[in-house]
């Protein structure tokens, strides 16, 4: 009996500390002691956005902050310091730390300044896609297509190329209006929480850099915030064809995607990928970006006359106002892997199908879609497309055309001596755009080589400015009458 209550002692004991330690981890409001959820789960948790302002300090959550310091607002631009400064204008908008900027040529040679942001990285959104990316280019692209003036400095008293040596490290300020003071981009871009920091902490503003990422660090922005980015698709590659994704680009915009088609031409950084559909009973086609990303052994995927499965990003390229596929992947150690590009064949040639200016320019081809609502019931819808929509960088032929004009790139950049020739053929224009061609001796193609002459071209079907063009990339690829 003694070792009974003894035992009914001990368990009695056990149950009361439980009790107390049950009592102590909730504190009656859903909450431990450390002011998690009681309901969370080891799967995760939701992170809170919602922001509550006192008097003294900020809450995120269930986490006290201090109040939010506009750090942008007490760094100043300095206009008599040593450093080198220019007043620019936006060429081009790349991605969040890199716009391309017309300068004075006085201060460089070709007159186009390509600014590498100090002191930040933000994440990718051109031939890499990643979470935050297409966000941190948005920001950069509204705070400056609002300015009233910018201003580039750099951290000494001449300007310092990065490690690619075509780009150049600087800081960007910009006036929001012309009645206010500068605003340094760079650090703008941390103080949202829209970068990481890059060799911060030894630049010129490194000390106020490092304050804004600690703050937006505890406030959880953006790339801090541990939640899905709404602008990045984490789902799997979705199998689809050309003509699908030509006929209804916007419906795969931020998505990956996975077709497969027939390589024809490699132009700078891109491949052109063309397949031919029974339905329309025409090629459709696709650039593809592969950048200067190292895809190792996957490079020889990407050769014309190869048959490939191509899987990667389907983004809108807004400096060439169309489309185009990016974010390639290929795991050398795991060649099939469906996540990479892969060739399926070779031994392939361009179609360069025989089209009429009028055919081109005027006609249209009828196209049906497959729509899903939310419920995932299916409905068709039948579009009416231009053919040069779809036939978008499709391999063409067109002859007879009398060249009207010419004009011949000179602004300093990689195109200087690529040509715009306008011709005519059955009382209508069109514009072909070369590339910058060299002859069989390696000397550069001038406009006279065309000028008064009639061409027959193989080409691509490119769009500029608001038209179609055929972009010609080689002298093998046009008979001059």
């Amino acid at each position: 009996m003694k070792i009974y209550r003894l035992l009914s002692l001990i368990l009695a004991v056990i149950l009361l500390v439980g009790c107390f330690a049950a009592c102590d981890a909730d504190n009656g409001d859903g909450t431990t002691a450390e002011g998690t959820s009681a309901e969370s789960t080891a799967g995760g948790s939701e992170t809170t956005t919602a922001e509550t302002t006192t008097d003294e300090e900020t809450t995120k959550g269930d986490e006290a902050l201090a109040p939010f310091v506009d750090y942008v607002d007490q760094l100043k631009l300095d206009m008599s310091s040593p450093t080198k400064k220019a007043e620019v204008t936006v060429k081009q908008h790349i991605d969040g730390d890199t716009t391309h900027f017309y300068i004075d040529k006085t201060e460089m040679e070709r007159g186009i300044l390509k600014a590498r942001y100090l002191a930040i990285n933000t994440p990718e959104s051109t031939g890499q896609i990643e979470e935050w990316g297409k966000a941190a280019s948005n920001f950069t692209k509204e705070k400056l297509s609002s300015a009233t003036s910018i201003i580039v400095e750099c951290e000494g008293t001449t300007w310092d190329p990065d490690s690619t040596g075509d780009r150049y490290l600087v800081w960007v300020w910009y006036k929001p209006s012309e009645d206010a003071d500068y605003r340094n981009l760079n650090l703008e871009i941390l103080q949202n929480g829209l970068a990481i920091a890059n060799k911060s902490t030894n630049s010129l503003y490194g000390d106020i850099c490092m304050k804004a990422i600690v703050q937006a660090t505890a406030y959880k922005l953006y790339v801090f915030s541990g939640e899905q980015d709404p602008d990045f698709y984490y789902g799997g590659a979705i199998e689809l064809n050309i003509k699908e994704l030509r006929s209804n680009p916007t419906a795969y915009s931020n998505k990956r995607v996975a077709f497969e088609g027939i390589i024809t031409r490699n132009d700078g950084q891109s491949v052109y990928v063309e397949e031919f559909d029974e339905i329309t009973n025409m090629y459709h086609g696709i650039s593809v970006y592969y950048g200067f990303k190292n895809l190792g052994p996957g490079a020889d995927v990407l050769l014309p006359g190869n048959r490939v499965r191509i899987v990667g990003s389907m983004q809108y390229y807004e400096a060439g106002g169309t489309w185009q596929v990016t974010d390639l992947n290929y795991d050398m150690l795991d060649p099939t892997n469906p996540s990479n590009i892969q060739k399926l064949d070779d031994g392939y040639t361009p179609a360069y199908t025989e089209v009429s200016i009028e055919t081109l320019l005027d006609s249209k081809v009828s196209v049906t879609l497959v729509t899903r609502d939310e419920d995932g019931n299916e409905a068709e819808i039948i579009k009416e497309l231009p053919y040069a929509e779809l036939a978008l960088n499709t391999t063409v032929t067109m002859k007879n055309l009398k060249v009207v004009s010419t004009y011949t790139t000179q602004n300093g950049g990689d195109s200087d001596g690529a040509i715009s020739i306008t011709c005519q053929v059955d009382g209508r224009n069109i514009v072909v755009r070369t590339a910058v061609l060299k002859d069989a001796d390696g000397k550069l193609v001038t406009a006279e080589a065309f000028e008064g002459k009639t061409l027959d071209v193989k080409g691509i079907v490119t769009y500029f400015d608001g038209s179609y063009q055929i972009k010609l990339l080689s002298m093998k690829d046009v008979i001059i009458k």
